[in-house]
C-alpha cells in the first residue's frame, strides 16, 4: 500500500507543476473539463417552401433539443419562446430550415435496397441575439435502408449537433450574470 499511496502523491504533484508551469491561455484552450459557457435555444423549425408534414418538423424540433441535451456541449438547451433565456448575454440561437425534404416508403425500403429513401436537407444557423450569424451549415439526414420514416429526423438532428460540434464557436463575452 505505501507504493500506491506515493504514487498517488507523485502524480498529485507532477498536475500541480504542469498546472503552475503552462500559461492559463494553454489550459483555457480545452474544452474537456470545462463547463460549457454558450447557452442555446432552439427555434421552431420553418418548414421553408417544402412539402413537409407537420410531424416531421416537430420530430426534427425534439430531436434537436434531445441531441443537444446529450451533446453536453452547452451549459442549458432551452426551446423557444422559453423566458428563462431572456437575461443571458451568452445565448446562441439555433435556427434551422428546410430546404428539401423527399418522403420515403418504408414498404419500398424493406423489399429493396435502392427504392424508398426519406431524405431531409436543412440550412442551420447558429445567431447571437442581435441577429449575427456566428455559424452556418446546411446538413443532411435521411434513413435509406432500414427504419421507419421518422428516423430520417433522428439521423438528421445527429448530423447537426456534429456541424455545430465541429464548428468553431467564438467565446462568449463576459457576463455579471451567475452560471
Amino acid at each position: 500500500m505505501p507504493s500506491r499511496r506515493s504514487s498517488l502523491t507523485a502524480v498529485a504533484i507532477v498536475i500541480a507543476i504542469a498546472q503552475s508551469v503552462l500559461p492559463v491561455p494553454a489550459l483555457a484552450g480545452s474544452n474537456q473539463g470545462r463547463v460549457p459557457q454558450w447557452r442555446i435555444e432552439v427555434n421552431q423549425i420553418d418548414a421553408g417552401g417544402s412539402n413537409i408534414a407537420p410531424e416531421f418538423t416537430i420530430a426534427i424540433y425534439e430531436n434537436l433539443v434531445i441531441e443537444l441535451t446529450e451533446a453536453n456541449q452547452f451549459s442549458a438547451v432551452l426551446r423557444g419562446g422559453n423566458r428563462s433565456g431572456e437575461g443571458f448575454t451568452n445565448l446562441l440561437i439555433l435556427k434551422t430550415t428546410v430546404e428539401s425534404y423527399a418522403p420515403g416508403s418504408e414498404t419500398k425500403r424493406a423489399v429493396t435496397t435502392v427504392a424508398g429513401a426519406t431524405k431531409l436537407k436543412v440550412r442551420s444557423q447558429l445567431c447571437t441575439r442581435d441577429g449575427q450569424v456566428v455559424l452556418e451549415r446546411v446538413v443532411d439526414g435521411n434513413v435509406r435502408f432500414f427504419g421507419g420514416n421518422l428516423r430520417a429526423t433522428h439521423n438528421l438532428a445527429r448530423n447537426v449537433v456534429k456541424a455545430i460540434r465541429q464548428g468553431a464557436l467564438p467565446d462568449p463575452a463576459p457576463s455579471n450574470q451567475a452560471q
